[in-house]
């Protein structure tokens, strides 16, 4: 069983994998711990389902947070005894980086385009529902082209409370209209459908200039993130959701690794 963790800027996702397949899901705050509590941590969710640290052979891990990683590699290595492979400059993706400089590419975005080519394997965008809502474009060829970053969908909304007098923090919900009677629904509205736009317009963008930069029919957009069922079944521009698109491309970059 492979241990596989990505950490975001907002939440940590850990999976256990066998055979490719998320067997067992959580998800965590990211923030700050110290390697005990990290180990602990691990230990108890294990627990919970059965598990022991000896039902891992290995460990996969993506980190967009450099003050966490210390603790993860360290509780790896001491309460899991596995040394975990971490996503960082001069591992193999099978991916050709063409982007000014790749050092500046963010692990998760690697990550999600590996997966997303290795089960397409034709022209892509990627859109991760994130604390920023990125966009990753892929040629036919297996090239990472770069893409797009947007504020997210939580940033979006807390800015909208913290920088106004009088509107209230909302719980966003998809409306079924845009013309809102009362305050509340009206922040609701043009939240989600604004947002839904936001990503229509970047993906379809996006899809066009792939299709300038090589004689193809078809772009496919997938989504991903903890927001992309909620926001991604309503954007016309994307075509699939996959909830666990960045696991699956840690699995794929930890086998790809072991050859």
């Amino acid at each position: 069983m492979l241990l596989v963790i990505d950490v975001g800027n907002t939440n940590t996702v850990v999976g256990a994998m066998i055979d490719g397949k998320v067997i067992y899901r959580w998800r965590i705050t990211t923030k700050s711990r110290t390697t005990d509590e990290v180990g602990l941590l691990f230990l108890d969710l294990f627990r919970l389902e059965g598990l022991t640290f000896t039902d891992f052979t290995g460990v996969c891990v993506s980190c967009v947070v450099p003050s966490v990683l210390f603790a993860i590699d360290k509780a790896s290595r001491h309460y899991l005894k596995q040394v975990p492979l971490v996503i960082n400059r001069g591992i193999k993706t099978g991916l050709r980086i063409c982007t000014d400089d790749p050092r500046q590419i963010g692990a998760d975005r690697i990550v999600n385009s590996v997966a997303a080519y290795r089960r397409y394997k034709k022209s892509l965008v990627v859109v991760d529902f994130g604390t920023a809502t990125t966009l990753d474009c892929i040629n036919s060829k297996g090239h990472y082209l770069g893409g797009s970053i947007a504020p997210g969908f939580k940033i979006s909304i807390d800015a909208l409370f913290t920088k106004t007098a009088k509107l209230p923090k909302v719980e966003v919900e998809r409306t079924e209209s845009v013309i809102g009677k009362n305050t509340v629904y009206s922040m609701q509205a043009g939240m989600f459908w604004g947002y839904v736009g936001l990503v229509d317009e970047l993906a379809r963008r996006c899809k066009s200039e792939l299709k300038e930069m090589e004689p193809t029919k078809e772009v496919v957009c997938i989504a991903t993130g903890g927001l992309a069922h909620l926001i991604g079944e309503a954007c016309k521009e994307i075509q699939s959701i996959e909830r666990d698109l960045t696991l699956q491309g840690l699995w794929d970059l930890y086998v790809l690794n072991q050859k």
